[in-house]
């Protein structure tokens, strides 16, 4: 399933704009639930985000979550988990190397 998803990011989504209301967009989430929770699990989360990214949706940071759960956006889960602000830090090392100061 991974590699059915890497597909449609090479040929599909490589040649659209990005239009992904999210961050990590819909493709590397169903990537990380893929890899996190296994095929059935993974896939579940998968679809639910897509059901998420509709148009009149207000977006943000939303990250596969730590303990599954389908219910892990609802504040009455045992799931439950606040999300995130700002990208991880490690994200923006990807960027491209950065110049230390030195003291």
């Amino acid at each position: 399933m991974v590699r059915a998803v890497r597909w449609y990011q090479r040929t599909i989504s490589a040649n659209r704009p990005p239009c992904c209301r999210y961050y990590p967009s819909c493709s590397n989430y169903a990537i990380e639930a893929l890899e996190r929770y296994g095929a059935f699990r993974g896939g579940v989360l998968a679809v639910l985000r897509l059901l998420r990214c509709r148009p009149w949706s207000r977006g943000g940071i939303d990250d596969v979550p730590q303990r599954y759960s389908v219910f892990y956006r609802c504040s009455w889960s045992k799931a439950h988990e606040e999300p995130r602000l700002t990208p991880l830090a490690w994200q923006d090392d990807h960027a491209g190397p950065k110049e230390k100061s030195q003291p």
